[in-house]
């Protein structure tokens, strides 16, 4: 698990060394998500602007050698995300922080729904997780209204 140490930690890495980290990362999954892709076409905006190179000169290249690998719609979630990092980086920053700590709760506390195969948590009143009566319950509650 990245921890907010390692994003500092990786905060000081130099830019190209985080461009290979990434593309050696990014080589090891079949399917890599939108978001993924996207950071990589950001760090290599960055260093095209580092570089005082035209914008796109190489991550336009980037862009169109994913055409041949990834639906459209992966790469359009690649190029919203890399615009994303690159004008709002600290928000960006704030929703990585955010998941990481859902997902460290999510990991010590137990999954209610992997005690309950149905699906449907049951509450104290006897309802599933979408409002529903339970239908055991509710024949109970009928035979004993009704007598």
């Amino acid at each position: 698990m990245i921890s907010e140490k390692d994003l500092e930690e990786l905060q000081k890495i130099p830019l190209d060394e985080r461009v290979k980290r990434v593309e050696a990362l990014l080589e090891t999954k079949e399917n890599p998500r939108g978001f993924e892709l996207g950071l990589l076409l950001a760090l290599k905006m960055g260093q095209e602007i580092r570089e005082k190179k035209p914008l796109g000169s190489e991550s336009g290249d980037l862009v169109v050698s994913w055409k041949d690998r990834y639906s459209e719609y992966v790469i359009e979630e690649a190029i919203a995300s890399a615009k994303e990092f690159l004008l709002h980086p600290a928000s960006i920053a704030e929703k990585i922080k955010a998941g990481m700590k859902k997902f460290e709760e999510k990991e010590k506390s137990p999954d209610v729904d992997a005690l309950d195969p149905s699906g449907l948590r049951q509450d104290v009143a006897g309802q599933d997780s979408a409002g529903q009566q339970n239908s055991a319950e509710s024949k109970d509650q009928n035979e004993a209204e009704n007598g």
